[in-house]
């Protein structure tokens, strides 16, 4: 079985090898495959990738590539991990809207629709790509902003599913809290990518939410960064998200009096490149938890495995809404609940959603259909529309303002601004 890791150069893709070494069994493959434009990076990552495998005593062969065309030709799942413009996009993102006011997020509020603009069009020429040389693989989306990637993907036909590690995160603490393994947990998981409540803790099939709130409350708030009174308040836990929601001008006074999370992450990268660069290092390097992605691997395989293996199983994931949220349309792009089987993901029921969460569902849903018309049409009048329409930002002169800098400052990655 062959699988390819575009973006397979990045400080993530140890994180994916150490799941494949450790989850064999559900997921024995013959070749990985990674791709990635930069050539020496991507060398230094596949050396790295190799000795762990040899360490483990897993088969699989790891070619690297530059050419996607190469790396993809024949595998059956291909996973996208790609980060255009890498960290230094990554740091305008995050400090250029703290200048006017906003939240400085990769991938919410303005920084998210910044990514959303370089990556779309980035990511469906690749994908174009899959569909010549790999027509039945399934297309794994881990790339930011999921959520209007993935729609992106959906909407011109690939056969594609997004992923994101939030839930599985979920899933591993509320276990490790109730002194249970993490297969006897479900969620009640509802929203979109980057914007999810858990409104239930299954435990056996028996929802122990509230007792959960009232025994740990307080350590689940101190994880998400929210109060635990607002927690106990809204009855569910919120993701870690939704605290640039909860706490917007809070966040931006922190935001603005240390370091961005981009330069942190940049240093960890500069460490751990170094590290893979040693031959005597064959396992995953502790500083590889800090720089973020937890239980990335573990999420993949599981998918892929059910994807490949028709097994059915129920996994979050991020798939059309096709009626499962009524308030939305069925072209809308959702995180829930999905049973996974060959033919695809289809999402469980879910119980009717409270105004409190439904009405931001809703408005975020609307702020990205719009930024995926930016992304797939370009103008600054489009970025300045979806600006207009996120909650975070909803004002006709600051999301010009935005709309202008966000453009001159990613120009290079926007064919449009030359045309």
């Amino acid at each position: 079985m062959k699988l390819a890791v575009v973006g397979g150069g990045s400080t993530y893709t140890p994180e994916l090898i150490d799941g494949f070494a450790r989850l064999r069994d559900e997921l024995p493959l013959t070749e990985i495959a990674l791709v990635d434009p930069d050539a020496g990076r991507l060398e230094l990552i596949a050396g790295m990738a190799r000795r762990m495998l040899a360490h483990t005593g897993h088969p699989a062969e790891v070619v690297a590539t530059t050419s996607v065309e190469e790396g993809v030709a024949g595998a059956q799942a291909v996973l996208f991990q790609l980060r255009v413009g890498g960290q230094a996009a990554r740091e305008v993102d995050e400090t250029l809207p703290l200048e006017c006011g906003c939240v400085g997020q990769e991938t919410t509020g303005a920084g998210g629709l910044a990514k959303a603009l370089r990556t779309v069009p980035v990511v469906l020429d690749i994908a174009e790509k899959v569909r010549r040389h790999a027509p039945d693989a399934w297309i794994v989306d881990f790339t930011n902003p999921v959520g209007i990637v993935t729609r992106a993907l959906l909407e011109a036909g690939h056969r594609a599913i997004g992923l994101c590690n939030v839930a599985i995160g979920f899933q591993r603490s509320f276990a490790a809290k109730l002194g249970v393994a993490p297969e006897r947990i479900s969620l009640g998981h509802v929203g979109l990518n980057h914007l999810t409540w858990e409104r239930a803790v299954h435990l056996d099939g028996v929802d122990v939410l509230p007792e959960l709130l009232d025994g740990h409350g307080e350590e689940i708030a101190q994880d998400i960064g929210l109060t635990a009174g607002l927690i106990r308040r809204l009855g569910v836990v919120p993701s870690y998200y939704l605290r640039y929601f909860y706490e917007h001008d809070l966040v931006v006074e922190e935001q603005r009096s240390k370091p961005s999370r981009a330069a942190e992450v940049a240093a960890m990268e500069a460490a751990l490149l170094e590290l893979y660069a040693d031959p005597s290092v064959n396992t995953k390097p502790e500083l590889l938890g800090k720089r973020g992605g937890a239980f990335y691997s573990e999420a993949a395989v599981a998918l892929i495995a059910s994807l490949l293996g028709d097994r059915g199983d129920t996994q979050v994931v991020n798939l059309r809404n096709d009626g499962t949220l009524p308030f939305l349309a069925d072209d809308a792009v959702i995180e829930v609940p999905a049973r996974i089987t060959a033919a695809g993901a289809a999402a469980l029921p879910v119980d009717p959603v409270e105004p409190l969460f439904a009405g931001l569902i809703a408005h975020v849903t609307a702020y990205e259909t719009l930024a995926l018309e930016a992304a797939l049409h370009g103008g600054r009048q489009r970025v300045s529309d979806a600006l207009l329409a996120h909650p975070l930002i909803g004002q006709a002169a600051l999301s010009d303002d935005l709309a202008r800098r966000l453009v001159d400052a990613n120009r290079r990655h926007l064919p449009w601004t030359t045309a």
